[in-house]
């Protein structure tokens, strides 16, 4: 039986959440430029969830970094709404709750600093993490909504945290 621990980020993660959301983008062919990929906070992440109202969860499995999801309020979203951002799993752990317990704990963190609607961006190469959104009671969004600079991204979903 694996160990999985979720806890906060930790700055020593750095070099290894980069690394497992560059790999990824390159593992689904995904857009590189205008995308998380590209944006140099990718390898500052501790650094960037010191700020208020935001937190990164890291999962280990068996104490090796294979996922993380987190919760930021992002610049020029709607009052009480913050993105759900970083939701990434190594291939090797998916399929094993990891990425439950991870979204699960950011919406749980989102409550906890009193937000009433979570929005994400995501893109179609990533439709595996688009139909666990969509099971979490994402809705689809015409347009995007804030600040995030990921121009590249496609899809944009909204979820009210009012019914939990």
């Amino acid at each position: 039986m694996e160990n999985i621990t979720v806890r906060k980020v930790k700055e020593s993660d750095n070099e290894a959440l980069a690394k497992l959301i560059r790999d990824t983008f390159e593992e689904h062919n995904a857009p590189k430029e205008g995308t998380v990929y590209s944006d140099p906070t990718t390898f500052a992440l501790y650094e960037l969830f010191r700020v208020s109202g935001s937190v990164l969860w890291v999962g280990e499995i068996d104490g090796v970094i294979s996922g993380c999801c987190g919760v930021y309020p992002t610049e020029g979203l709607p009052a009480g709404c913050a993105e759900l951002v970083k939701f990434y799993l190594k291939p090797s752990s998916r399929g094993k709750g990891l990425g439950k317990m991870l979204m699960n704990e950011s919406i749980k963190s989102a409550k906890e600093f009193g937000y009433h609607d979570l929005y994400l961006e995501s893109l179609p190469e990533f439709s595996k993490a688009v139909k666990m959104y969509e099971n979490m009671g994402f809705k689809l969004l015409d347009k995007p909504l804030g600040n995030s600079g990921h121009h590249s991204c496609t899809l944009w979903m909204i979820r009210s945290l009012d019914d939990l």
